[in-house]
């Protein structure tokens, strides 16, 4: 199981995160995740995607139902909203050795009446830098929302993780 704390200046709470990969065969896995906020004592979300890879054009698709719980109905214990997803990403390699990638990925969540779309889209450039210092990997990454048309960052060493856009969002985690 992979375990993280998160901390973003947008909820000034630290969330514990966890997530299991289930292998279904060689290019499937059931993806099941779950966050518990700290600062309301109870589960932010839940989800569970079904995720295919291929490998063969560099791409996967995923497709999942979510329940989740935020700001009120968190703070009071209430019912949350369960939502349906599909999910996709597609890689290009930018160089030969796979360290530099331009990544395109979508995301769009639906209410379980389908009447409520949210969607996502992203253009990103990806650069790992293997032993950027003895035993410590940096991986960067510039892109592009579109929906929103808002630029972000990620840096990533080791297992800290630092995410932050144009405008002003940020967040910060840390794999243990």
């Amino acid at each position: 199981m992979e375990t993280s704390l998160r901390f973003s200046g947008d909820s000034k709470s630290l969330r514990i995160h966890a997530k299991e990969k289930y292998p279904i065969d060689s290019n499937t896995h059931l993806q099941v995740r779950g966050e518990l906020d700290t600062k309301w004592g109870a589960p932010s979300f839940f989800d569970a995607t079904l995720r295919h890879f291929y490998p063969d054009i560099s791409a996967s698709l995923g497709l999942g139902v979510l329940y989740e719980r935020y700001g009120l109905a968190l703070q009071h214990r209430k019912q949350g909203k369960i939502q349906y997803s599909i999910r996709g990403k597609k890689a290009f390699p930018v160089t030969t050795n796979g360290l530099l990638n331009f990544y395109i990925k979508g995301r769009s969540d639906v209410d379980k009446e389908f009447k409520e779309w949210k969607s996502q889209g992203a253009a990103e450039f990806s650069w790992s830098i293997l032993n950027f210092l003895p035993e410590q990997d940096v991986r960067i990454k510039l892109g592009y929302e579109v929906v929103e048309k808002v630029p972000y960052l990620q840096i990533r060493e080791n297992n800290w993780t630092f995410n932050a856009d144009m405008l002003g969002r940020w967040n910060i985690r840390y794999d243990l």
